[in-house]
């Protein structure tokens, strides 16, 4: 890595979307704030995850259409939505409806594999036996070729419909929605097959320890793998669970420590038979934090951050650390992004 200097251009977030099992009206109403104010801050991009029978956001897709119609500037995305549930055209339908609804803003970050809890919903979704499925890379595929806007049949195929005779194809086409599909990879071996197929990579604090037991060493070679395989032109996006605390109370300040504090143990060695590596979370002052990304070995070989907000904090402490992270440190990474104050010129206080 040779001592690059950190330049990053890009700033996003991707927020858990969680709710009270009893009211997730009020949950998904606060993230959809969320995403107006990571707006108004200069966020470039929102993620949400999407999650199957937890109170959060099961359906990326209609999440991120309402989000269309309360945000302008922002681009919206999902990270990921596991693509093994997923019909890979009808997916494909609602995302580009998204895409279109956001006038071109929409990022789709998908997964392949078997997906969580396939024993208990693999059955409500799959027609037959499911455990013969097919849930490789090829599903992406599919999903991808349906959003080229390729005819469907030959040139002699038109359907009949109220506006007349058409050659029929998915609707609706939204030109370079293609482009803005992200794979979230953990190996090496899903790294290379992104690249080959022209996909951009999602990376985070989770990856698959091949060969080493140092996170950062496995992933600086998995960007390595995909930049090899992709070339110039595709993306690469890190995500860090980062907390600022700066203007948090002290309360705050101890619930934050001691959430990282639970979480430290799982990366001090590979955890499971795939040997999963853990990045620490990066909890503390903003000087603290930038001496922690400045030492972050990966940092220098990306120019787009993805702030990873941790699950089950309040509202309120969500605006605390997107305002303090967008205000006090990511101008120090290089980013220069629109306005950072609140509405009315203000800049917004936590204390």
């Amino acid at each position: 890595m040779g001592g690059r200097k950190i330049s990053i251009s890009h700033i996003g977030f991707l927020t858990p979307g969680n709710y009270p099992d009893d009211d997730p009206l009020s949950g998904l109403e606060q993230t959809l704030q969320q995403l107006q104010y990571g707006e108004e801050l200069g966020f470039d991009s929102a993620w949400v995850r999407q999650r199957h029978l937890e109170p959060g956001i099961s359906s990326g897709a209609a999440f991120l259409a309402a989000a269309t119609q309360r945000t302008s500037r922002i681009q919206l995305g999902t990270a990921v939505i596991p693509i093994g549930y997923e019909s890979p055209y009808r997916l494909a339908e609602d995302l580009a409806t998204v895409d279109v609804l956001s006038r071109g803003r929409l990022n789709i970050g998908v997964s392949a594999g078997r997906p969580l809890h396939a024993d208990l919903i693999a059955p409500l979704v799959f027609d037959g036996n499911w455990t013969s499925n097919d849930f490789s890379h090829d599903r992406v595929l599919r999903f991808a070729d349906n959003l080229r806007g390729t005819h469907l049949g030959d040139e002699q195929t038109f359907i009949k419909t109220p506006f007349g005779p058409i050659r029929p194809r998915l609707q609706p086409y939204a030109k370079g929605l293609i482009d803005r599909i992200w794979y979230g990879g953990g190996s090496q071996r899903s790294a290379e097959w992104a690249g080959r197929n022209g996909f951009n990579l999602l990376t985070g604090n989770v990856i698959t320890g091949e060969g080493t037991d140092d996170f950062f060493v496995a992933q600086s070679r998995l960007v390595e793998t995909f930049r090899a395989a992709a070339g110039p032109r595709r993306r690469v996006a890190l995500g860090r669970v980062i907390v600022p605390f700066d203007s948090a109370d002290a309360a705050t300040r101890h619930r934050y420590q001691d959430y990282a504090a639970g979480r430290y143990e799982r990366t001090l060695s590979p955890q499971g038979a795939k040997r999963t590596l853990f990045a620490r979370d990066i909890v503390g002052s903003s000087d603290e934090i930038l001496e922690r990304l400045l030492a972050d070995p990966v940092l220098p070989e990306v120019n787009e951050l993805r702030l990873e907000l941790p699950y089950e904090f309040e509202h309120e402490e969500y605006r605390q650390i997107l305002h303090d992270f967008v205000t006090r440190i990511a101008p120090e990474l290089g980013w220069s992004g629109a306005p950072s104050t609140a509405p009315g010129g203000e800049e917004r206080r936590y204390a």
